[in-house]
């Protein structure tokens, strides 16, 4: 009887998993696009061709805060078209800034997509810690 209680308990007991994950973002999801600026306050994101001072971007245009010249991404690869002119027409943290919330909003649509929760807190040195808890499925 003891036996069977334990394994009983056993196979009711939670099991936590920590991992601590390094992204290399590529960008390639709209609705993550589109989230990452509503997150951060910025104009929704545009399908077309943009102006980069000397050159022209096709792709998603996202207007940062304080750039004079937008981003442009190519879904296709996963890259971004910027000119800043070396932090001189945009502040390169603008940049990370935008990078960091595009993992977050995707990290999180694809987490829910498994039926997975998803809990943000931001640490003291400005990073995001995402805890997803899986359905047990």
């Amino acid at each position: 009887m003891r036996r069977a209680c334990a394994n009983h308990l056993r196979t009711k007991a939670r099991i936590t998993i920590s991992h601590v994950v390094t992204i290399q973002t590529q960008i390639k999801d709209i609705e993550a696009v589109r989230s990452a600026c509503k997150r951060l306050a910025l104009a929704p994101p545009e399908i077309g061709t943009a102006k980069l001072y000397s050159a022209q971007s096709t792709g998603i245009i996202v207007k940062l805060k304080g750039w004079v010249y937008p981003i442009v991404i190519d879904p296709q690869a996963g890259s971004i078209a910027f000119d800043n002119y070396e932090g001189d027409w945009g502040h390169p943290k603008r940049l990370e800034e935008f990078r960091q919330a595009y993992a977050i909003a995707k990290a999180t649509i694809e987490a829910r997509k498994k039926g997975h929760t998803v809990v943000e807190s931001r640490l003291a040195n400005g990073s995001v810690k995402l805890t997803i808890t899986t359905s047990g499925r």
